[in-house]
């Protein structure tokens, strides 16, 4: 169905009024469909249907009403990415609570704030190591009535296994049947769904609340525009503690697809091999990672690096034919099959060989990476949202996509530009408030508009391009404004080395960056200059790899304007991490820490005065 013909009030009205009403809805929509499949303790792949999702929901959702769990009530969860997070969210919201998501990498008082700020009472932790931060903070330990594990063994009382909750769970639904059900009844549109804390660069999370209103809204939506097939299989590795991998679960509720369920990031590419999904959505690094690796991998000389950068000149050419829906040439269609059949057909299949399209959201995707994916047949469209307004806000399907924008706004939700460039949206995703913080939530919501902090531009069909984030543009001493992130992106898409970079130059003459390497790739650089004993600090501080990446460097200036190019920068002697706080849990940087912590390499970076400066 055309976005122009969808009725979204209607379909809201029409739709299951909660999340835990919504699935429901799917188990009676395709009882006996695949739902999920996961892999099992020896890595083999096990799936389960809907009816069988359903039935181990319900016992959860029955074990926390045996607890005692109130409508709204909080639920915190900390773990990874895998099919006990799934159904233990599903059964929070069938219980007419709420979920607190909660990243695993979180430490010390940010897990504590979380834990104390959300009012959460209930803990779900996937093991020791998570439970352990819990006994760390004495008013979150003191808060919380029970625990549940994912891995281990509880104490039958106030820690339970998964397996112990369920047994509670069916002794009450042996003299109560209907206990779910009434739970499920009494949830509505506008109540409490989910709290999702965002990793803020600067000061303590603030927790997002989004209801059920946004959960459904997205779920119906994403459903009528028919851009993903109900017998797609999704691969998800995603965070779900992230709200783009929460809506996942959601939209998929909507659908009906199903989902190849492994969070762990070191197995996507064997993942990606053993289920062959049609389609997986990421963040712009994993795609940068996964180009950087075939770029390395290729000869760059002989036959084979030829034919390589033959197949790629072939791919660039037949772009402008492709994405405006137009037949090839006879010649370059000859030669465009040849190098599917050569090169890119080989990519595809790492990736699985059935993949339709990628989606990249959470950050800026370099156009650089997109282009390359597309030139040898692979789509990746780029979506916008914030954890304020339910991850999907725009999302640039159907295909062709739109190169450089992140696509229109769903339906029902409106968008509009600032007079000072920001990105306002209005729409049933968009949260009910910052917990507990009226002050930012007037700050960020106002007369329905949420202000997103992003710098965007529409164009006349109503495509969104994301320029910046306000706050961080920077102004050179000779007046010229630079956004950090199209610096970063074209660095990060340039030079297969690199890991982090954090662009600086505010107030001072030129842009100079702070780099950190890629370990894997590191590695297979020293191996091939002799210095494979080497530990990453000293290898990083080389000056052959310094010459190396500054070869990259020129590449990537010559992609920039004047005014953004980097005349100066620096390989810092470790990668960021959130255990530093150079990154927050999402992985966003925070520029402000690693400036402050590198102030003196940022200083050496403006002793010299380069001569093609400003």
């Amino acid at each position: 169905m055309g976005a122009a013909n969808i009725d979204v009030d209607a379909l809201i009205a029409a739709a299951p009024p909660s999340a835990g009403a919504l699935f429901r809805w799917r188990v009676e929509q395709t009882p006996a469909k695949e739902a999920f499949r996961y892999p099992d303790a020896q890595d083999d792949w096990v799936s389960i249907d809907w009816t069988e999702t359903r039935r181990r929901v319900d016992e959860l959702a029955a074990g926390l009403l045996a607890l005692g769990l109130q409508p709204e009530e909080r639920v915190a969860i900390s773990s990874g990415t895998r099919i006990e997070w799934i159904l233990i969210d599903y059964a929070i919201n069938c219980a007419a609570g709420a979920t607190t998501t909660i990243y695993p990498n979180t430490q010390g008082k940010d897990f504590a704030h979380i834990v104390t700020d959300s009012g959460s009472v209930y803990l779900v932790v996937e093991n020791d190591e998570q439970l352990a931060k819990l006994d760390s903070s004495g008013e979150a330990e003191r808060q919380v009535r029970n625990i549940i594990l994912f891995d281990g063994e509880g104490d039958g009382e106030r820690v339970l296994s998964l397996a112990q909750l369920a047994e509670r769970g069916r002794a009450l639904l042996a003299s109560d049947p209907g206990v779910v059900d009434r739970a499920i009844a009494s949830a509505q549109l506008d109540d409490l769904a989910t709290l999702i804390y965002t990793s803020g660069t600067t000061g303590l999370p603030k927790g997002v609340e989004l209801t059920h209103r946004c959960w459904v809204y997205q779920a119906v939506v994403l459903r009528e525009l028919e851009i993903i097939d109900p017998s797609a299989l999704q691969y998800l590795w995603l965070p779900l503690s992230h709200v783009f991998g929460k809506d996942l679960l959601t939209i998929q509720l909507g659908i009906g697809f199903s989902t190849a369920v492994d969070g762990r990031i070191d197995h996507i590419v064997s993942g990606l091999g053993e289920v062959h999904p049609n389609f997986m959505c990421g963040a712009p690094r994993i795609f940068e990672k996964v180009r950087a690796a075939v770029m390395l991998a290729s000869p760059q000389g002989g036959l084979k690096g030829k034919i390589a950068r033959w197949a790629f000149a072939v791919g660039r050419a037949s772009r402008e034919y492709r994405i405006a829906d137009k037949p090839l040439p006879p010649a370059m269609r000859l030669a465009y099959t040849v190098a599917d059949h050569l090169v890119f057909s080989k990519l595809k299949d790492r990736v699985g060989g059935n993949i339709d399209f990628f989606v990249s959201g959470s950050a800026k995707l370099s156009a650089q990476v997109q282009a390359w994916f597309y030139s040898a047949g692979l789509v990746i469209a780029e979506g916008y949202g914030l954890t304020e307004t339910g991850a999907v806000t725009c999302v640039n399907l159907p295909l062709p996509v739109r190169f450089g924008t992140v696509g229109p706004a769903l339906p029902g939700t409106e968008l509009k530009i600032a007079a000072d460039g920001e990105i306002l949206i209005k729409g049933p995703a968009v949260m009910r408030g910052y917990h507990n913080d009226p002050e930012r939530t007037a700050e960020v919501l106002v007369d329905g508009w949420f202000h997103s902090g992003d710098i965007g531009k529409l164009d006349a069909d109503g495509f969104l391009t994301i320029t910046d984030r306000k706050k961080d543009l920077m102004k050179t001493s000779g007046g010229k404004y630079v956004a950090p992130a199209k610096v970063e992106g074209v660095i990060a898409a340039t030079v297969p080395y690199v890991s982090q970079v954090v662009a600086v130059g505010d107030g001072r003459k030129y842009i100079s960056a702070l780099l950190t390497m890629d370990r894997d790739n590191l590695a297979k650089w020293a191996a091939r200059h002799n210095m494979a004993d080497r530990e990453y600090a000293e290898i990083t501080q080389s000056p052959e790899l310094r010459r190396t990446i500054e070869r990259f460097m020129n590449s990537a200036n010559a992609k920039l304007e004047r005014w953004e190019t980097v005349k100066q920068f620096a390989i810092l002697p470790a990668e960021l991490s959130v255990d530093d706080g150079g990154v927050t849990p999402n992985m966003k940087i925070r520029r402000k820490v690693v400036t402050d912590r590198y102030a003196d390499i940022v200083e050496s970076l403006y002793e010299a005065d380069p001569a093609d400066a400003e």
